[in-house]
């Protein structure tokens, strides 16, 4: 997307703008709200690395935002645009997210300046243990103090990278395979993860739709079956959230916007069609079909009921929220929506469920993968069968009195739960949960005029509890 032309607070700016908005409906001392805002510490690394015979320098940050539970908790970006603001920004929103959704981390975000789509993969497994060792020198990778996972740029190829050299480095610690989450199953992940950010999206837009006083907010009732949606950015989190909503819900994908443009058809796209030639051909340009749209971000600016961005911070901004006309602007990116802009959305009747609690699915999952890491054993293992059994057992006792089972419900009573049974039922439970006490605060104080400052506020108001709970006072 093009940087915006009006001029913008940066993305951390834009974050800490929100907190004080969201402080300020707290009874919580000023010196210890200072304190919370403010990120504990960023480390800087340069880094030499030989390829093809020609010795590149990289540049990377890793900060942490907050320590008041360990492990601090963030993904590593590899994105050309990277820099310290940005880090430092999206480590904050990680404490948030985190207090939010009762995740027990803090907040931390890496970054690296690199343009993957420029090295082959030799050359990224060598930049990337690089960079993997430069921060398991300081501390900045372990399974008890920070402990990283997949970002824009980086997916499970790139931690299952970090978790062999932290193995390498520190084959002592039993505990070395959680020094990392969003790995590979194969390598210690945990089935489900690759989807959980979109489908916590999904989780998350089910929940307010269950609440019909939310959704008239937005001029919207019913379901998500037949919603129109816009989503940008086909990525990782918004391809597994489009599919998803289109496959299990009946929405209507309307539109995708990419790098290279946009493509827009009222009747609806094929998610999964236009995802494989995405892969195929690098991007959405040529294919067949739907109106193509050379300026994606313009259809940023199309009626639907569902704006959903889904890839980089600051794309719906003061140059553009004007000509928004979605009715609801779910945020499964980070930053998507600056400060400034969110102000006018909200003078239009504009809805927004926050990053802060809608991109919060990732987290919920990686939590779940360092648990199985530390336990050393796989979620249902113990238990399947077990379940399966005693669901046999039931059915027999129903069916002796007379009460035909259906095969096809008898089928599913029969199933144990498996572990992406687990996942999945802890992500929603932990979705629905989180939805309602932000909508609760949103509702009840009159200070609280968005889901944002809502979120903010019941997070602040936890990590301030934690410290005040062990004697860290201003």
């Amino acid at each position: 997307m093009p940087a915006p032309k009006t001029q913008e607070k940066s993305f951390r700016e834009n974050v800490n703008l929100a907190f004080d908005l969201a402080l300020a409906t707290l009874d919580v001392p000023e010196k210890l709200g200072y304190y919370i805002k403010c990120g504990n510490n960023v480390y800087q690394v340069r880094f030499p690395v030989k390829i093809n015979g020609e010795v590149e320098s990289f540049i990377g940050w890793r900060a942490v935002h907050s320590e008041h539970r360990l492990p601090a908790k963030g993904g590593i970006r590899f994105a050309p645009m990277v820099s310290q603001d940005e880090v430092e920004a999206l480590a904050a929103l990680m404490t948030y997210k985190c207090a939010l959704v009762n995740v027990p981390f803090g907040g931390s975000k890496g970054g690296l300046v690199i343009d993957p789509r420029k090295y082959d993969e030799e050359a990224m497994e060598r930049i990337t243990r690089r960079f993997a060792f430069e921060l398991i020198k300081k501390d900045y990778i372990s399974p008890a103090i920070n402990v990283p996972a997949p970002d824009m740029g980086t997916g499970a190829r790139e931690m299952a990278w970090i978790a062999s050299t932290y193995s390498a480095h520190k084959p002592a610690d039993i505990d070395r395979m959680a020094c990392v989450t969003g790995k590979p199953v194969s390598q210690g992940g945990i089935r489900g993860r690759t989807e959980a950010t979109g489908r916590g999206v999904v989780f998350g837009l089910r929940e307010f739709f269950r609440h019909p006083e939310d959704a008239k907010l937005a001029n919207l009732q019913g379901t998500l079956e037949g919603k129109k949606i816009i989503i940008q950015g086909l990525g990782n989190v918004g391809y597994h959230t489009a599919k998803i909503l289109q496959e299990e819900d009946g929405s209507k994908i309307v539109g995708i916007i990419e790098y290279d443009g946009a493509l827009y058809d009222p009747k609806g796209l094929d998610v999964e069609k236009v995802s494989q030639f995405k892969q195929n051909q690098g991007g959405v340009k040529g294919f067949k079909g739907p109106k193509y749209i050379k300026e994606g971000a313009l259809l940023l600016e199309e009626p639907c009921d569902i704006l959903i961005p889904a890839a980089m911070e600051g794309v719906i901004n003061l140059d553009n929220v004007q000509r928004i006309k979605a009715k609801l602007i779910a945020e499964a990116a980070n930053g998507p929506v600056t400060f400034d802009a969110e102000l006018i959305l909200r003078k239009k009747g504009i809805v927004i469920i926050p990053d802060i609690y809608l991109n919060a699915g990732g987290v919920v999952v990686s939590y779940f993968e360092w648990i199985k890491n530390l336990s050393h054993i796989r979620f249902g293992r113990m238990t399947r069968r077990w379940e399966e059994s005693q669901n046999e057992m039931l059915i027999e006792a129903i069916e002796s009195k007379g009460h035909k089972i259906s095969e096809r419900l008898a089928n599913k009573l029969r199933k144990g739960s498996g572990e992406l049974d687990l996942v999945r039922s802890g992500l929603d439970d932990t979705m629905r949960e989180a939805f309602q006490k932000m909508r609760e605060y949103y509702w009840r104080h009159d200070q609280a005029d968005s889901y944002r400052i809502a979120a903010m506020a019941i997070a602040i108001k936890l990590i301030a509890a934690s410290y005040e709970e062990q004697g860290v006072y201003p």
